[in-house]
């Protein structure tokens, strides 16, 4: 088991366990923000350097892109939030070997997940891409992105689950300082690889995806050298494998996966939907709903900061400073995502005039927002929680709040339009309950169940309960 560590807490985590919760919230998230700000803006620009080469070589890397997104999703907010939490509450209870192994643990679980995805863009990639749509120069264009990219999945891996580990350590600067420093690496070599300048060969749609593993290698390189040296509190070292650990990111981080994979679901579903009411609505709802994701890095920001401070609270049993720091995180992200929701729906033309200036697409974009913008806070306030849920390990119901979302938006949404005639603004009104439904169970999801963990130290089993009002019992037993 994990020896504890009589060590006193560095100044940054007493500062998590007894201080201010707000400013602290705010001083883990910005650099993931950061980081996020810098990884969406990366790809907007290897778009634009493939679109040199026609229509055909972006309408091929815009299929392999969901496939991507997905694993990225999976890699960060599912597993990686795993990892995050588990990570912080052996932190939080004092258990820094745990904390040390759980890295060497999450290394093997990059490579694990890293080379199924690999198998699987290689085996059912062409049946994927057909399935979408994909056929001729545009397939062929698809198939070779697809086969570069996914052969770098371990390093893409490897590289978020260090950054999740140490993000659940309180130490969110050095990720975000290797991913966005290897952006300068990327941006020239990108172009670089694509058209074949100076020395480099001119590689064309595949060197576009030669330039993301190149950097995803880089950034995992930088990560388990500074997780080797003498520079980290948490230290990449080869320990036994222990299927407690495995169970400790696994237990969450599978879950979390499942979530991912039905936000997926409920976009595919939504947008095909909406691909009944004709061009302009379908291209009037995908303008619209990039608002939707242009607020991830800052919920995603905040929530990964939620992880880690319930992590860090539950793991030394302060149950009520985890919940407060719950319930204060998901009110800042309901905030932003209110100030959001609220120019949207006022002002849906001025978004939508960003990106065309037909009368149609602009009319068909701002009845989705005036109908779904003014739910986004309450979408970001569910979101929030369920960060902090994977925090406390108690993931299950908000994720189950997650299918409740996905069945009513993507599949009674799909449903009511192709079997039953609904118009358009009755689908998005059905997804507007949708964000409701979440939000209220999201909150149930927190609120009433209990929390409790199991700590084992010091040849004792530790239980503690926690029960919804914040008290709090500790009962031990010689283990046996």
């Amino acid at each position: 088991m994990g020896r504890v560590t009589s060590n006193a807490p560095t100044s940054d985590r007493r500062s998590l366990l007894a201080g201010p919760i707000i400013p602290a919230i705010m001083r883990l998230s910005i650099p993931t923000v950061l980081v996020l700000v810098v990884q969406t803006s990366v790809g907007v620009a290897e778009t634009y350097f493939v679109s040199f080469l026609g229509t055909d070589a972006v309408a091929g890397v815009t299929l392999v892109f969901p496939v991507l997104m997905l694993m990225q999703m999976m890699s960060n907010g599912g597993i990686g939030g795993g990892t995050a939490a588990a990570v912080a509450r052996a932190i939080g209870a004092g258990r820094r070997d745990d904390a040390d192994a759980l890295v060497w643990h999450s290394v093997v679980i990059a490579w694990v997940f890293g080379i199924l995805f690999t198998t699987l863009a290689f085996s059912l990639g062409s049946v994927l891409y057909r399935s979408m749509g994909g056929e001729g120069d545009a397939l062929n264009a698809a198939l070779t992105y697809s086969a570069v990219v996914f052969s770098g999945a371990v390093p893409i891996w490897v590289t978020a689950l260090l950054s999740s580990a140490l993000r659940g350590a309180g130490n969110p600067k050095v990720p975000a300082i290797v991913i966005i420093s290897g952006t300068f690496i990327l941006l020239p070599l990108s172009p670089a690889l694509i058209f074949g300048w100076g020395p480099f060969p001119n590689m064309g749609v595949a060197g576009g995806g030669v330039a993301v593993v190149v950097y995803y290698l880089i950034a995992a390189l930088a990560l388990v050298s500074y997780l080797r040296s003498g520079r980290s509190t948490l230290r990449l070292r080869i320990v036994r494998l222990e299927r407690r650990l495995f169970s400790e990111i696994l237990g969450v981080g599978l879950l979390s996966a499942i979530g991912t994979i039905q936000v997926n679901l409920s976009v595919v579903f939504v947008t095909a939907a909406v691909g009944h009411f004709g061009i302009d609505a379908l291209a009037g709802y995908g303008i619209a709903s990039r608002l939707d994701y242009l607020q991830i890095p800052v919920i995603f920001g905040v929530g990964t900061a939620i992880v880690t401070m319930v992590g860090l609270n539950i793991g030394a049993g302060q149950v009520e400073r985890a919940r407060r720091v719950a319930w204060l995180g998901a009110a800042l992200a309901f905030g932003f995502s209110a100030v959001v929701g609220i120019v949207a729906t006022a002002w849906p033309w001025v978004w939508m005039r960003l990106f065309t200036g037909s009368v149609e697409v602009v009319a068909q974009g701002s009845l989705y927002l005036t109908t779904v913008a003014p739910f986004y806070p309450v979408v970001a306030f569910g979101l929030a929680l369920y960060f902090a849920s994977q925090g406390a390990k108690r993931v299950l119901l908000p994720v189950l709040a997650g299918t409740m979302r996905m069945v009513i938006a993507a599949f009674i949404g799909w449903a009511t339009v192709e079997w039953m005639g609904a118009d358009l603004p009755t689908l998005y009104a059905i997804v507007a309950l949708s964000a409701i439904i979440y939000g209220i169970l999201s909150t149930i999801a927190v609120y009433w169940p209990k929390w409790e963990k199991v700590e084992l130290q010091g040849g004792r089993d530790r239980e503690f309960r926690y029960a919804t009002d914040g008290t709090s019992k500790n009962t031990s037993r010689i283990a046996g």
